[in-house]
């Protein structure tokens, strides 16, 4: 995977929004996977105190689980997005199964109607299947927390050095991320707000 999507790729999938389209300096702040005890309440921390919100594609199963944190991030502003029920990777489910997963947890969501695919893969039937229900959202900016082999330091270098006027950042919200993302989450924030960015949930 890369931190930045090559120019071909987005080509290919012209109907996935891949970063928006602005002539302000904003930024759409993601946040995958979730909620999670261990972690979503420290981001919700960090969030609160550097004073911005974010858009939280969270999945199905754990928002049963953990409707408490669901409510949480509903409560202190954030936006809640579709990631799948189960989490299910698209190139390797059938479409009526990957369908039906990702209607089941669109169930436990507000009116709006965003998606993100997990792993970010999608076949072209589940593309134009789901593109007229959904704004199907990518990445702009892959932070690669989830990578266990790099390190916290590079996380950071990674978005810092990618984003552009309408970039879409992901993070994760989940423990495997955590301990990359944990040293710099606020810095990193704090270093994209020095530089003049502000942050977006209207998609």
């Amino acid at each position: 995977m890369f931190v930045k999507p090559p120019l071909l790729v987005r080509l290919f999938y012209p109907t996935l929004l891949w970063k928006k389209q602005t002539a302000a300096k904003k930024l759409w702040l993601t946040f995958d996977d979730g909620p999670q005890p261990e972690v979503t309440p420290w981001i919700l921390a960090v969030l609160k105190e550097v004073g911005i919100k974010a858009t939280f594609f969270l999945v199905g199963e754990q928002m049963e689980e953990f409707p408490e944190l669901v409510n949480a991030i509903k409560e202190d502003g954030h936006l809640i997005a579709n990631h799948s029920y189960s989490h299910k990777h698209g190139w390797f489910t059938a479409n009526k199964t990957y369908f039906q997963d990702v209607e089941k947890c669109q169930k436990l969501m507000p009116m709006n109607r965003l998606f993100r695919p997990p792993y970010g893969k999608l076949s072209y039937g589940q593309i134009r299947k789901l593109k007229g229900q959904y704004k199907l959202i990518l990445w702009d900016v892959l932070s690669m927390d989830f990578n266990q082999n790099t390190t916290a330091e590079k996380v950071k270098t990674n978005v810092l050095q990618n984003v552009e006027k309408g970039s879409v950042i992901v993070f994760h919200n989940n423990k495997k991320s955590c301990e990359n993302l944990r040293p710099i989450l606020k810095e990193t924030i704090a270093e994209l707000k020095n530089k003049g960015f502000s942050f977006s949930t209207t998609w």
